[in-house]
């Protein structure tokens, strides 16, 4: 077994992206599992980019329980919903047009206020304050799972590197007007709502992500934006990556039977 510090990220490398699609699938259904055992229903928070095809191993798979899922986006584009730049499109082309997941089950964001994004934001922000608020009593929603990508720079939802979001520490669901990504416009969930977590999983492949999950794993103060993802005591937190986005960590890998 790795040694690693208590409650330090656990790592899986696999040979090729297939295999990330296939530990994925069985952590997945582990964690939803140990939610319907516990509270009969599975939270879990998706963004988008390359996230959304790594799902694929969920779909036909019988452990997994559709009418229970509880599905938000972590961060999604202001624009409509059948827009290419959607966080949701990619989600429904990608996965839910292939699973029975009740549509009022996956809440996206209200279109009617593409306009006012401050309004479009403190709607979603609403959104998961009922599904969390009243059954927590928390200060911030504590998802079953967030799932996220990292790009390049080290971003991650949309908190990019040294953006003033970095440091919203107040609110569920932020909003960016200046993202140095396109679209501009977005919404993004925080800091604190991803590190209250009872999981979270990035997902990253690929050589061109080597540099950046070196310096995030191997030298967690970097700062930057992945590298704050970490949730508290006692959440946790997994990387699933291939090999070729892992050459140059030094970092532990656990062995992936997960």
């Amino acid at each position: 077994m790795a040694h690693h510090a208590p409650h330090a990220p656990i790592l899986f490398s696999f040979r090729n992206v297939d295999g990330i699609v296939g530990g994925l699938a069985s952590f997945i259904t582990k964690a939803q599992k140990e939610s319907l055992d516990k509270k009969g229903r599975f939270t879990i928070a998706l963004s988008g980019g390359s996230l959304p095809k790594m799902l694929s191993g969920l779909i036909g798979n019988p452990a997994v329980k559709w009418d229970k899922w509880h599905v938000y986006y972590a961060d999604e584009r202001v624009v409509p919903l059948d827009h290419p730049d959607s966080n949701h499109l990619a989600c429904t082309n990608e996965l839910f047009s292939k699973v029975p997941i009740p549509v009022s089950q996956i809440h996206t964001i209200d279109t009617d206020l593409l306009n006012d994004i401050e309004e479009l934001c403190d709607a979603y922000e609403k959104e998961l304050i009922r599904e969390f608020a009243q059954k927590d009593a928390a200060r911030f929603p504590v998802f079953d799972l967030i799932l996220l990508g990292m790009g390049p720079d080290g971003h991650t939802v949309s908190l990019f590197p040294g953006h003033e979001l970095l440091a919203e520490d107040d609110r569920w669901v932020a909003y960016i007007e200046d993202s140095p990504k396109p679209p501009a416009k977005r919404i993004t969930f925080t800091f604190p709502v991803i590190n209250h977590a009872a999981r979270v999983a990035f997902v990253a492949h690929g050589e061109e992500k080597q540099d950046v999950l070196s310096e995030v794993l191997d030298d967690p103060e970097t700062g930057l934006p992945a590298a704050r993802v970490r949730p508290a005591h006692p959440g946790q937190l997994y990387w699933f990556v291939d090999d070729a986005a892992a050459a140059k960590v030094k970092y532990p890998r656990t062995p992936t039977k997960v």
